[in-house]
């Protein structure tokens, strides 16, 4: 089973859902496919090759449900199954007095929160998906968290996530040094029986996760969990070392740019490294808060950047990038404060700072 929180698959909106603002997974990546176009894809070339059925299976939010179900229509036609199930809501805690946050008076969306994706394992059971993947599927499934570290507590493997660690001990938990695996990768594969079992028995006791939150002024507190955490609860879980090729994550615009740029290509759903890349890490890329949101960073930039020779890139400012444009070595380029900064098209920027256009 293929499971995608739907929520979290992240950020272009295409022109036809640009008011499903809280969709990510319908960002364009590449060739005008999204990204949850490109997990259909690859479930289907998957299914092609080896003769099987495996689903694809999205948890949505009481935010996303909606949107979802209009999204997919346009897969009524894959060859694939696609089935949909909501998590739980709860309601935000008011950080001064921890009440309720609808019991204050505000009633609205906003006053309630999906509890992260840890909430897997009892909605899967809850809304009669998990019975059902039981009935027709083999064993195992794939289940998409995000996590932390692993460690070895109490004899069990445990996954431990930065937002658990004190605030003076945050350097030591980033060090490379004394916690050498990292759990990026976002897989997880889950037998299906031991997650009914487990469920059942109310034994995914998972350690609770404060998430501080702002709503119009009012401080309050989501208390979330994450899906990785539950390792602890399964006999024999193991961790598996993976290269770090297999790990591609999109977590903000700057990500975005790698992922759309010639550094990649794209075959049956997959984005993998362009050989001509000689060196083996991918560019540092910095980019100001003038690109933080999908639609500006999209709008900055008429054509992605060549970056195949590309070693880092910071921009400042407000800067716009022709097309065609290729970047090289290092590169900086800043606007001045109050000042357009514009990138002509087909121009080429190697081993320089730009501060203006009399440096390009």
């Amino acid at each position: 089973m293929a499971a995608v929180d739907a929520a979290k698959v992240l950020p272009k909106l295409k022109s036809d859902v640009a008011t499903l603002s809280q969709i990510r997974s319908v960002i364009e990546v590449r060739n005008g496919l999204t990204f949850l176009d490109l997990i259909v894809i690859q479930i289907e070339t998957l299914n092609a090759k080896y003769g099987c059925s495996v689903p694809l299976l999205l948890m949505n939010s009481f935010n996303t449900h909606d949107d979802t179900a209009k999204i997919i229509e346009k897969y009524a036609k894959s060859n694939i199954e696609i089935h949909t199930f909501n998590q739980s809501q709860y309601p935000r805690l008011v950080t001064e007095d921890f009440t309720p946050l609808p019991c204050k008076g505000n009633t609205g969306k906003d006053a309630w929160y999906p509890p992260g994706h840890g909430d897997v394992f009892s909605s899967l059971k809850n809304s009669g998906k998990l019975d059902a993947l039981l009935s027709k599927v083999t064993p195992k499934t794939l289940a998409d968290v995000k996590g932390g570290t692993l460690i070895s507590y109490e004899g069990r493997v445990q996954l431990l996530e930065i937002a658990q660690v004190p605030d003076e001990h945050v350097n030591e938990f980033k060090s490379i040094e004394k916690f050498k695996i990292s759990t990026p990768t976002t897989c997880k594969w889950i037998n299906l029986p031991a997650i009914k079992r487990l469920v059942e028995a109310d034994a995914l006791k998972m350690e609770i996760i404060p998430n501080p939150k702002e709503v119009n002024g009012v401080k309050v507190l989501q208390l979330e969990t994450a899906a990785g955490a539950a390792i602890r609860f399964f006999d024999n879980a193991i961790g598996i070392n993976v290269p770090r090729s297999r790990f591609l994550p999109v977590k903000a615009t700057s990500d975005l740019l790698l992922v759309q740029s010639d550094l990649y290509t794209l075959s049956d759903g997959f984005v993998t490294r362009n050989l001509a890349r000689t060196n083996p890490e991918n560019p540092s890329i910095e980019l100001g808060p003038e690109f933080k949101k999908v639609a500006d960073f999209l709008s900055r930039f008429k054509t992605i950047p060549s970056i195949i020779e590309l070693d880092s890139l910071k921009v400042t400012g407000d800067v716009w990038f022709g097309a065609g444009v290729t970047l090289k070595g290092k590169v900086t380029i800043t606007a001045k404060p109050g000042e357009k900064l514009e990138i002509p098209d087909g121009s080429v920027i190697a081993g320089k700072n730009i501060n203006g256009p009399g440096d390009i």
